[in-house]
């Protein structure tokens, strides 16, 4: 779905629910209430999905604001330091962007999900405890420069930016250590997110289009565009069914193992000549397994 502005991943979930009729609702990959974008949600049996989904790669489209630095990195939070940007230049700004691309090691933003202690981060923050989280590597694949804008007679620069990243980036951190390098501090003040692993914009419905119709990617497609496909003969598909092993597939796991009727029957992943079922999706009458 396309997740509105102001809206925890959490509240689309609670509404989900209600529009879907079932306490068995999901998503994949947190997006902050400031966002905007794909948030892939599961509904009954495809919620078993949703780990295999976070892991995958996202692109976002990003304003990012050299100039000032917030407390929380978006525009959310309050401003703690300000800097005349007018003499970062262009050039500057995309070497600093090439430093931010590849494999990096980045230090998540004080305020994320990330639990220390058992308690969230920004849980921590927010009650006024000091949060000293540790770098982690991740990937940016793609980080693109779209437009540089000068905004208050040169004071401050917006940048508009694509940035396509592993799972575990966050691109409030990348504007906050772009806008360091720059020696000036910079936040987000917009976020979409564009594609979560093969899901796309494209494809994503807004609340208020689900409250019509609850529109629904059926759980064998989900699964047809998430992993390689295996398609299996009658007695395999009844192996897999009992969670017994089969031959070893050709492709590296996870692979969806589909019944010569076209249904989802199992997640396989190779063990030396056999291929084990991860998952097992037995036929339920949850509107097609959603």
């Amino acid at each position: 779905m396309d997740k509105p502005q102001g809206w925890t991943s959490h509240d689309v979930v609670g509404r989900m629910r209600r529009l879907a009729g079932t306490r068995k609702v999901g998503h994949a990959g947190t997006l902050d209430p400031m966002a905007t974008g794909v948030l892939v949600v599961g509904i009954n049996r495809a919620t078993r999905l949703l780990t295999y989904i976070v892991g995958t790669r996202k692109t976002y489209t990003a304003t990012i604001r050299l100039g000032q630095s917030t407390v929380t990195d978006d525009a959310e939070g309050d401003v703690t330091n300000e800097t005349i940007a007018a003499a970062v230049t262009e050039d500057a700004i995309r070497a600093a962007v090439a430093n931010l691309t590849g494999d990096i090691e980045q230090v998540p933003s004080s305020v994320s999900a990330i639990k220390v202690n058992g308690q969230r981060s920004y849980a921590r923050v927010r009650a006024g405890a000091e949060v000293d989280l540790p770098a982690r590597p991740v990937t940016v694949h793609r980080f693109d420069i779209h437009d540089i804008r000068r905004e208050r007679g040169g004071k401050l620069l917006d940048i508009d930016a694509t940035v396509e990243c592993s799972s575990g980036t966050y691109i409030r951190a990348l504007a906050r250590d772009l806008g360091d390098a720059l020696g000036v501090g910079g936040h987000l003040t917009a976020l979409r997110r564009t594609q979560v692993g093969p899901y796309g914009i494209d494809a994503a419905a807004t609340l208020e289009e689900l409250a019509e119709e609850l529109q629904l990617l059926e759980l064998d497609d989900a699964a047809r565009a998430l992993f390689p496909a295996r398609e299996l003969e009658p007695a395999e598909a009844a192996d897999l069914s009992h969670g017994r092993r089969i031959s070893a597939s050709t492709e590296a796991g996870p692979v969806a193992a589909f019944a010569p009727d076209g249904r989802l029957v199992a997640l396989l992943d190779n063990k030396g000549s056999d291929a084990k079922p991860l998952l097992v999706f037995a036929p339920g009458n949850d509107e097609a397994g959603r």
